[in-house]
């Protein structure tokens, strides 16, 4: 890792309890200017809690962030909304407003307390549509968007923010698999220019061939970070997913990727139970 002029994002000692289980125990992470790092560990890993404690959204209650060099605890919402965006999993339902409209609202953290949006706000805004394909929803209302439709729409608000700082929790979750590679090549590219990116994966594969570094996280810990050369091997993918994996390099794009085999030895399989009417046989 470089100094600390050319990290981003810093993250040291993050713990945050709720209800007795600690979501985060003593969370470490630091990622550089112009870095893509992906987050990957099983379902209440930490993965979600740790991109909203970076965003500021979730308060923890010890530990601390910074980012380019500031202390989050001092910044106002508006002046890290100026510098990071954050597109969660589950795109809100935000009812009645236009999808030109919520990418419009990514221009907010710059602009003054009266001012409203410029012709160059909206070009902006236009141009992440673009990006995203979603200018031809321009005029419809989220309602009436699929869900993975509503996704890009939001990953378009936050490109119109201009951020320096992009976290995508599980940004693919409800794409087809040709706007998972659109979306994720987006990123890329806007990384490899400069920007810095922080996305949570379930996706092994697409995880280790879209970014420069993961960070597995297990029961609200780093269990290990690295190229993901490094980092997937069959016994870590074992211990972490419980799951029996095969990891190679994909002859065609190079990265490492992961095949999956079948449950762990000494992992139950889901209880067979009948439901409705057979039940009561």
């Amino acid at each position: 890792m470089n100094n600390q002029k050319n990290q981003a994002v810093s993250a040291q000692d993050l713990a945050y309890q709720v209800e007795a289980q600690w979501l985060l125990d003593g969370v470490n992470l630091s990622v550089d200017k112009g870095e893509m790092v992906g987050l990957i560990g099983p379902n209440g890993a930490g993965k979600s809690t740790l991109l909203r404690a970076i965003s500021g959204i979730l308060r923890c209650q010890d530990g601390a962030v910074t980012l380019e060099g500031k202390d989050l605890a001092n910044m106002t919402v508006k002046d890290v909304a100026a510098g990071l965006a954050l597109v969660p999993q589950i795109a809100p339902y935000t009812h009645g407003f236009t999808s030109m409209e919520l990418v419009l609202m990514g221009r907010y953290p710059h602009l003054g307390r009266f001012q409203v949006e410029s012709n160059s706000d909206e070009q902006i805004a236009r141009d992440a549509m673009a990006m995203t394909e979603t200018d031809q929803f321009a005029n419809r209302t989220l309602d009436t968007l699929s869900g993975g439709e509503r996704q890009r729409v939001f990953v378009a608000r936050a490109l119109a923010q201009q951020p320096r700082i992009l976290l995508l929790d599980e940004p693919t979750s409800n794409l087809d698999v040709l706007h998972q590679l659109m979306v994720l090549d987006l990123v890329r590219q806007l990384v490899d220019a400069g920007l810095t990116a922080v996305a949570a994966f379930h996706d092994l594969s697409i995880a280790a061939r879209y970014c420069d570094r993961l960070v597995v996280m297990s029961g609200g810990e780093v269990i290990a970070t690295g190229p993901a050369e490094d980092v997937l091997n069959p016994e870590l993918i074992e211990t972490v997913f419980k799951v029996k994996a095969a990891v190679y390099r994909d002859p065609v794009t190079g990265s490492m990727t992961v095949s999956l085999i079948g449950p762990a030895n000494g992992v139950a399989p889901l209880r067979n139970i009948s439901i409705g009417r057979n039940s009561a046989k």
